[in-house]
């Protein structure tokens, strides 16, 4: 696989999928010469180095997500308040 190839498959796939193809390209590696093993594994260590960075950015965005929910909320509660106290 080449790194191009596994920028556009991340991108496309769901992190199931890629779990599937760590676990396709782990059942090949036992079938493999010394030489496709090592290509293989080469592979195996690129996808998960993006998988890892796929679930990092999922993981920022959640939080910044919620950060902003957080400060709708509060944002909000002010608001309520200045207006009981107004009544």
């Amino acid at each position: 696989m080449k790194d191009k190839n596994l920028l556009v498959d991340i991108e496309t796939k769901s992190l199931d999928e890629l779990n599937n193809m760590v676990n396709k390209i782990i059942d090949n590696l036992e079938k493999k010469t010394s030489e496709d093993f090592v290509k293989d594994y080469q592979d195996l260590i690129k996808l998960n180095n993006l998988i890892e960075k796929k679930i990092h950015q999922e993981a920022r965005s959640i939080s910044q997500k919620t950060k902003e929910k957080i400060y709708k909320i509060i944002s909000n509660g002010k608001k309520v308040k200045k207006n009981i106290k107004n009544s």
